[in-house]
């Protein structure tokens, strides 16, 4: 078998990190954003397969998972935190005794920001394990195709991620966005031979 050239993961990833960028368009970024990711993640394993490292694709894919597992537990604690807030409620008259609206008011809406909150902390920690997966990725593109913009795609990625509890991770990771269209059309046409290690005549390994 011949060696695979990079030549259409590079056009694959360069195209899909673009659409993932435009993912923050009104009303079809979302589709843009999924057919984006989708596109990444086929010249991702056109890449783990070109260089016969299936650890690549293994960590992006990880990464991927998590960071849609993180997406989707925020609505649905909002909705469930909502929901036990309307339990909370009265079943009789607001004027009964001394537990009033005032009070039962307080109590629903101090247990729905303790769970929004709990949810927050942990779609955060879910995101920064998700980014360290693909910096783990990305960093092993960059070694095995000697495109050193990879690592720095990886590493932006994860500063984003531990910067994103005080919003300022959000412009790290659409910097890392940006970079990534630029290391996806840096990668060379094809991969270059890997350093193999030969045993030296008449010495047999162990």
């Amino acid at each position: 078998m011949g060696v695979m050239t990079l030549t259409q993961a590079k056009t694959m990833g360069g195209v899909g990190s673009i659409l993932v960028l435009l993912s923050v368009v009104p009303s079809v970024g979302f589709i843009l954003g999924i057919m984006g990711l989708v596109m990444v993640l086929i010249a991702v394993k056109q890449i783990s397969d070109a260089v016969n490292d299936r650890e690549i694709f293994n960590n992006v894919f990880v990464s991927v998972i998590l960071q849609i597992v993180g997406v989707l537990i925020l609505p649905f604690v909002v909705i469930s935190s909502l929901l036990s807030a309307f339990s909370m409620a009265p079943l009789g008259s607001p004027f009964d005794g001394f537990a009033g609206p005032d009070t039962i008011g307080a109590d629903a809406i101090l247990a729905f920001f303790a769970s929004f909150i709990i949810a927050l902390i942990g779609v955060w920690i879910i995101l920064i394990i998700a980014a360290r997966f693909l910096r783990k990725g990305y960093e092993r593109i960059a070694a095995r195709t000697g495109t050193e913009m990879f690592s720095k795609v990886g590493r932006w990625y994860f500063y984003g991620a531990l910067l994103l509890i005080v919003l300022v991770g959000f412009i790290v990771i659409l910097i890392a966005e940006i970079l990534q269209i630029v290391a996806f059309f840096s990668l060379p046409e094809s991969p270059p031979a890997q350093p193999t290690t030969e045993q030296p005549s008449g010495i047999q390994p162990l």
